[in-house]
């Protein structure tokens, strides 16, 4: 197996090469460019590389009026700023006029630790999913990152990247090709569907292995890609398993979770349980620590999965 790697750390790395092989990407940051890895890019191109300061409200309207004189402008700061401080300016700046900004934002979830709720975005990918015209990414794991700023490039529109701040292990096959929209099937199951994105996918494989010693059969997807949401590849596995446990390092209001419960009530409804933080704010503490606290572990995956297979029709 490969080494453990962290997203945002795949991402300062994945930044760096497409820089230089694009002549037109610029990187910007929040002060926060050791912690983010846009420093990697920084040490090697100095002339496109903007440090705002702690201002994400400017760093994301000059990164609009970057993209709109026709550079590839990257934004990077923390998740919890880059959503929170600078939504106005993401919303009628970058999203409304559809502009080519990637926002690559790191250190989501409260796998950021000891920082404490003031630092941990648990509601991110809900204001950036509700925007018109914007993609919203989690990569699984850090090869995986590396393709999605790849695809984040050659997508025409305005692009929010979550990260996070944790080394996780890889867990999607490298061949397994990455598209936009598409989810990826990590393991095919009768019983029921794990959905999930980031760090939880690993533990969504992990549950789906405790589950097959007990008789169930999990499929595992992968929905790399929040917004625009795979309505072909969500309803398939729903009529294949009856049953879905979602899972996300973010609230369960909003998030993966509701856009699953939302396109599957429309279109095939089914038992949908949800794994996420429960309306409530982070605290501080390890990252293990806070994800046993809010029940973002394998043996609760698997105890969500023993529910859903229970209310599936007979």
């Amino acid at each position: 197996m490969s080494a453990k790697i962290a997203t945002r750390e795949a991402y300062g790395q994945a930044l760096l090469e497409l820089g230089r092989r694009r002549s037109e990407v610029v990187v910007l940051d929040a002060d926060l460019s050791k912690s983010t890895r846009t420093s990697l890019f920084a040490a090697e191109f100095p002339l496109r590389f903007f440090n705002m300061g702690i201002s994400e409200a400017d760093m994301m309207g000059t990164a609009a009026g970057l993209a709109a004189s026709g550079y590839l402008p990257f934004a990077s700061t923390f998740a919890v700023f880059a959503t929170g401080r600078a939504y106005d300016q993401i919303r009628s700046s970058i999203a409304y006029p559809r502009l080519n900004v990637k926002i690559a934002a790191s250190h989501a979830g409260i796998t950021v630790g000891e920082d404490g709720a003031s630092h941990q975005a648990l509601e991110d990918l809900a204001l950036m999913r509700v925007l018109p015209n914007m993609t919203v990414i989690v990569p699984a794991d850090g090869p995986q990152t590396v393709q999605a700023v790849e695809a984040a490039a050659a997508c025409d529109g305005p692009v929010y990247l979550r990260l996070g701040r944790p080394k996780v292990p890889p867990v999607v096959p490298p061949a397994l090709p990455f598209v936009l929209g598409k989810a990826q099937l990590l393991r095919q199951g009768r019983d029921l569907t794990f959905v999930a994105a980031g760090i939880m996918t690993g533990l969504a494989m992990e549950a789906a292995a405790i589950l097959q010693a007990e008789g169930l059969d999990a499929a595992v997807l992968n929905l790399h890609t929040i917004k625009p949401l795979d309505k072909e590849g969500l309803v398939q596995q729903a009529v294949l398993t009856g049953a879905v446990v979602t899972a996300e390092e973010h609230s369960v209001i909003g998030g993966l979770g509701g856009a699953v419960a939302e396109l599957l009530a429309e279109n095939y409804p089914v038992p949908v349980l949800r794994a996420g933080v429960q309306d409530t704010f982070g605290q501080s503490g390890t990252p293990d620590e806070l994800m046993q606290k809010y029940e973002l572990t394998v043996q609760a995956l698997a105890q969500l999965a023993r529910k859903a297979v229970l209310l599936k029709p007979e």
